[in-house]
């Protein structure tokens, strides 16, 4: 090996560290782990053939788009109640001429509607959740991939994928058609296309760095070498439109994660002995990062309204009719204006949103479930629906796996103290995810919020649980002694989260049981 092949080859250890090993696992582990996973998931995914919670909304908004572009208001001869019939097969339930008030965009609904049209109508509950059941099932893989990516570990990368197969809350929303998981989707998309990025970049500024330095870039050690072309980053700012484009609590990860992807491109340039490291990171990397990231992020919310803009019937279409433009604003075309009026409104919405609900709850209880949302409750009597008791329950209840929350909690400390005292990048990362998902909710205490929010930031959650028990079974240095013993507590630790969503399975997926055995299963929110 050249001097120079080896320099660079120090380099790009000092930037990215040991690859990882197990090529082989690394992909097998993942993907076992999402069959599993989808297997669970797609298994009766039709029950209960009802409408759950607010899929009253978003299953028969997303039929309407199918029909005339955008969400048509419920009207006919089912007046305010159209969803037993709907749910029968008597789907024109909408009012043809006029568009609904929609708080949310368009893209989750899209993707729900994607699976009803597969299945041929939306009287198929399980065509209404097919779509986010498996972006569900994939996110498991995609984490899995993650997780060995960024902790360095084919085995901790299939663990995380194991944990998020069998982590409850995510389990229920991915058999449910509503919008939390499409927006998680999405968000952890931008996440691994990111960390894609950071490798990319940092092998190309080793190998610049090394090659030739007296010619490329001696006279610029105050700024460094470029980076060159940034693909994945474009990729993540697509993810990141469309996790807008579905709710706008997902411009919240393109705020972290855009401060994330410039802080490591500062540190990178620190580590290739960048003088003014902190301005080139700025200069060469962040400015470039925000008119690729922010301008296609925007590009794509607005493109995800198309179904509004070639509408007749949207909500709010012949606003501009109504309010000429002023002289300053005559040249914005009309159907702009009153889109963006109509975007004012669903701000308003937002802002306004503070109706008291007996499941509304505060952030601070959702890192241990502390106040689950009933999503669907019904209470057979002896004799219906299949009770063999004198009263059944028959519920759906999105209780995150306590043994993955519990431990998150003090995995999030480890991660914190791990990141604030050892600049630990991996923590960072992860610690960003929380920051994106989770941490905007206690900006908004005013605001009716839910615990269901919380699957936003179940991978980073899985993340940091991950992050511990690779600490727990220790790294290639440990002695033999402590990996066996590590590797056994948490094979364990697997074992007994497998069996904790084995015993939450009845009411994850509306199994009637009798009504005391349901009571048993409801302890833990009861104890919480």
């Amino acid at each position: 090996m050249s001097d120079m092949t080896s320099s660079e080859e120090q380099l790009r250890r000092r930037l990215l560290g040991d690859p990882p090993g197990h090529v082989l696992l690394g992909w097998l582990g993942p993907l076992v782990a999402a069959v599993v996973g989808g297997v669970l998931r797609f298994w009766d995914l039709g029950r209960p053939h009802q409408l759950v919670f607010d899929e009253t909304y978003y299953v028969k908004q997303a039929w309407s788009m199918l029909q005339w572009g955008v969400e048509m208001r419920n009207g006919g001869p089912f007046g305010e109640k159209p969803d037993e019939a709907f749910t029968r097969g008597t789907l024109d339930v909408f009012n043809s001429t006029d568009g609904d008030l929609v708080v949310h965009g368009p893209v989750g609904k899209w993707v729900i509607a994607a699976g009803e049209a597969l299945f041929g109508g939306a009287d198929s509950s399980v065509g209404w959740r097919f779509s986010v059941c498996l972006l569900g099932t994939i996110s498991i893989f995609m984490l899995g991939r993650i997780a060995r990516r960024l902790l360095g570990s084919s085995v901790l990368g299939t663990i995380a994928a194991l944990l998020l197969a069998f982590e409850g809350h995510h389990f229920v929303h991915s058999r449910t058609g509503l919008l939390d998981l499409i927006l998680m989707f999405f968000a952890l998309g931008a996440f691994g296309a990111l960390l894609l990025d950071r490798d990319r970049s940092r092998r190309l500024l080793a190998r610049r760095a090394v090659v030739a330095p007296a010619e490329q870039w001696a006279d610029d050690r105050w700024l460094g070498p470029s980076m060159g072309w940034r693909p994945w980053r474009w990729v993540a700012a697509l993810s990141l439109g469309l996790a807008a484009g579905t709710k706008w609590s997902g411009l919240y990860f393109l705020v972290v994660f855009g401060l994330l992807t410039v802080l490591w491109d500062v540190g990178a340039r620190r580590a290739v002995g960048v003088r003014l490291f902190g301005f080139a990171g700025v200069v060469r990397d962040g400015i470039p990062a925000f008119f690729t990231v922010v301008p296609t992020v925007a590009v794509t919310y607005l493109l995800s309204w198309w179904g509004w803009f070639v509408s007749d019937h949207g909500y709010n279409k012949r606003w501009a009719d109504t309010h000429p433009a002023s002289a300053t604003w005559a040249w914005v075309p009309d159907d702009l204006r009153s889109w963006w009026n109509y975007q004012s409104q669903i701000l308003d919405f937002h802002r306004g949103l503070s109706t008291p609900h007996s499941y509304q709850s505060n952030p601070w209880s959702w890192i241990v479930m502390g106040r689950p949302t009933s999503m669907f409750a019904e209470y057979p009597k002896l004799g219906e629906d299949g009770c063999t008791v004198d009263m059944c329950a028959k519920v759906i209840t999105p209780i995150g796996t306590p043994t993955i929350w519990w431990l998150g909690v003090a995995a999030v400390l480890v991660v914190l103290f791990r990141w604030a005292l050892g600049r630990d990048w991996r923590a960072g990362a992860i610690l960003a995810g929380y920051a994106g998902g989770y941490l905007p909710w206690f900006l908004v205490g005013d605001r009716t919020i839910y615990q269901f929010y919380a699957v936003a930031f179940v991978p980073y959650v899985v993340l940091a649980v991950t992050y511990l028990l690779g600490m727990v079974a220790g790294g290639p240095d440990a002695s033999r002694v402590r990996r066996q013993v590590g590797a056994a507590v948490v094979g364990g630790y697997l074992v007994v989260t497998v069996l904790v969503f084995a015993w939450f399975w009845p009411i994850y997926t509306a199994q009637v049981i009798p009504y005391q055995q349901w009571w048993l299963h409801m302890w833990f929110p009861s104890w919480v």
